[in-house]
């Protein structure tokens, strides 16, 4: 086991359509839970574990939990 990678996010809460996309050498997160206690961080770590295709427990947020620029890591 060990860091498949760390990535830079920007999350963008109340989105309609929730979804991961390639932004500036990072990735945005568009998910539909509003910013209010930790739904869209969780929202986030679910996406990209899916994305990623790995646990939820494999992604790891080491930076910006209450911010929309987020440093994430990805374990595999």
């Amino acid at each position: 086991f060990g860091v498949l990678m760390i990535v830079e996010v920007r999350a963008c809460p109340n989105s309609r359509k929730p979804r991961v996309e390639e932004f500036g050498g990072g990735l945005k997160v568009r998910v539909a839970s509003p910013p209010e206690g930790g739904r869209a961080n969780a929202e986030v770590v679910a996406l990209l574990a899916a994305h990623f295709g790995v646990p939820a427990g494999s992604v790891k947020m080491l930076r910006g939990a209450s911010s929309r620029r987020k440093v994430v890591e990805i374990i595999q």
